[in-house]
């Protein structure tokens, strides 16, 4: 089994990733949060792998941090996830931020989830909630009162919101991370600081 892999990174998009080990292309699914901590392509490049062999299908699939490839396994093992609707929520929480969703039983912030609707955030929270309270080395953050989503997570969501804006007009994984390098999505709405990025990457808001 390939559990990491490094290499030069040749090329990159918000879901795929592909590396060159030893002169050999791999293609790697990931998540918006890994992409986003990519080199630019040409840069030296280190990512934990998880592969799968699915329908006759083989996939790798590749993370930024050990503690994303621990929190992918949790999610594919629950009941009718697949690895894309995993990367899918990794991509929209941090995994400090869905440890914190999960534990509170925000179902609303879940929903939040492309792809995920209210039945399967439901589902989600109750399936993963009893393994992630065995592991609490994934929480990153404290735990929340129960139905109120940490102010992180806010903030993720307005910055996640702008980057998923800022990927959709063609820019890239780095571009969109160093236009919103430095705020935190607290104190503005997901339209001020798209306008901010626009600015800093010479762009009219």
């Amino acid at each position: 089994m390939i559990a990491q892999l490094s290499g030069t990174l040749l090329e990159a998009t918000p879901t795929q990733a592909v590396v060159d080990a030893g002169g050999v292309g791999f293609e790697l699914g990931i998540s918006g949060t890994t992409a986003a901590a990519l080199p630019a392509p040409g840069g030296a490049v280190s990512l934990y792998t998880r592969f799968r062999l699915a329908n006759d299908a083989m996939a790798l699939y590749g993370f930024a941090t050990r503690e994303e490839r621990t929190m992918f396994d949790r999610l594919i093992a629950v009941s009718s996830v697949g690895p894309r609707m995993a990367l899918s929520v990794l991509s929209r929480f941090t995994v400090g931020e869905l440890y914190a969703v999960v534990m509170a039983e925000d179902a609303k912030a879940m929903a939040t989830v492309p792809g995920v609707g209210k039945k399967t955030a439901q589902r989600l929270i109750l399936e993963l909630k009893g393994t992630l309270a065995k592991d609490a080395s994934l929480a990153g953050t404290a735990v929340p009162v129960a139905g109120q989503l940490p102010l992180s997570a806010a903030g993720a969501d307005v910055l996640g919101d702008a980057r998923a804006a800022l990927l959709s007009m063609g820019f890239s994984p780095q571009e969109a991370e160093l236009a919103l390098d430095g705020y935190d999505g607290q104190s503005m709405r997901v339209e001020e600081l798209l306008g901010a990025a626009l600015k800093r990457l010479g762009m009219e808001a």
